[in-house]
């Protein structure tokens, strides 16, 4: 590998990882990840034992500090709240109504760290081809399309999901509606957001993995977040598909399992904020 060759690691269409040789020696590694949580690029001198990062100029780390403590608060009070009104579901702590409205409050915090998690990728420092190995930063941007990379299409696919969450919370407010229509408008929905996420989390996955099926990185800070995450994930999807109503009985699959892999699922979200708060500059 010359100066002027590099190594790109990835899953289909997408690059996660570029290694190669700066003219001045030694080898150097972008990571999608690293680069856009953390604004560094990981060099490697020729003959030295250990490596050291390469960071971006500090009013750029300022600004991913800041994007970072927003949406993994975000996460950690939208968890928090859905966990609570799956506790007052399970527990018969208030009504149809009080629930809904803790849900609701919840989902308005799940749709802040959808967005702002789409906002660090959107701003985040970029490794320009051919370069000397230094992370550039961009002007600051409220939208971007990028299909191509993946950190955009998971983040944009976990926004949406939020989106598709608030369409099923506010359903919920609703009232006198038929078995159907409670189906339609409240069931589907939640289904739709909760295949969203399993899609947002796979290909955080694949970022992190730089594959198309799953890895283990136990002492990756970032794996252990993908991985929570997809978990809640999982059991938000478990919990969907008992919360559908049967047209016969009127009544839910399992209202027990639903609750409970709701509350279970939201703790997960909760904790995948909590440890996203160390994944900084």
């Amino acid at each position: 590998m010359t100066a002027a060759e590099q190594r790109a690691e990835g899953a289909g269409p997408f690059t996660t990882r570029l290694t190669w040789r700066p003219p001045d020696g030694g080898t150097a590694v972008w990571e999608s990840r690293p680069a856009r949580r953390r604004g560094v690029i990981a060099f490697r001198p020729s003959g030295a034992p250990a490596g050291q990062d390469i960071s971006v100029d500090d009013l750029t780390l300022g600004r991913l500090r800041r994007l970072n403590t927003i949406a993994a608060t975000a996460f950690v009070i939208g968890g928090a709240l859905f966990a609570v009104g799956a506790g007052v579901a399970q527990f018969g702590a208030g009504d149809a109504t009080t629930c809904a409205s803790i849900y609701f409050a919840g989902g308005l915090f799940f749709n802040t760290g959808g967005y702002v998690s789409l906002l660090q990728v959107v701003n985040a420092p970029r490794h320009e081809p051919g370069g000397e190995g230094r992370l550039n930063t961009r002007s600051w941007r409220w939208w971007s399309y990028e299909p191509t990379r993946v950190d955009w299409l998971s983040t944009l696919i976990l926004f949406a999901g939020t989106l598709v969450f608030a369409v099923n919370l506010f359903d919920s407010f609703l009232k006198g509606l038929s078995v159907q229509q409670i189906n339609r408008l409240i069931w589907t929905p939640d289904v739709v957001g909760c295949a969203l996420f399993l899609l947002s989390g796979h290909l955080a996955s694949v970022e992190i993995c730089h594959r198309a099926w799953p890895c283990l990185h136990r002492r990756s800070l970032g794996w252990w977040i993908v991985a929570v995450n997809q978990l809640g994930s999982v059991l938000f999807m478990v919990s969907a598909l008992a919360a559908y109503t049967r047209p016969a009985t009127g009544s839910l699959i399992n209202a027990d399992i639903a609750n409970w892999t709701t509350l279970t699922g939201a703790c997960c979200f909760s904790l995948g904020g909590f440890l996203q708060l160390f994944e900084r500059p």
